[in-house]
């Protein structure tokens, strides 16, 4: 069950944090107030950094940034060793 819950977490802010990337493109484009970076940077550092990533990608947002092009990626690296080691743990209690 906690497997699930898991997974629906993991689409659900990766889904968010590739949404409001392109809400924040659109508020850029019309020179309107933005998101803050640092909820952007939160929202990624909770297991939202391929949602982030893909935004970048999808409409060229954020990619001249230093922060967001070196930052992500570290992100993304960390979210994935959490979901390994949180499926690694979820093996040894399985078989406990």
């Amino acid at each position: 069950m906690a497997y699930y819950l898991f997974i629906i977490y993991m689409v659900l802010v990766n889904s968010c944090t590739f949404l409001l990337m392109g809400y924040d493109k659109q508020r850029a484009k019309r020179q309107r107030r933005r998101v803050p970076e640092k909820r952007l940077f939160l929202l990624s550092a909770i297991g939202g950094a391929g949602g982030t990533m893909l935004g970048m990608k999808v409409w060229r947002h954020k990619t001249k940034h230093r922060t967001f092009t070196v930052g992500m990626p570290f992100l993304l690296g960390l979210n994935l060793m959490i979901v390994i080691g949180c499926i690694w743990l979820a093996g040894v209690n399985a078989n406990s």
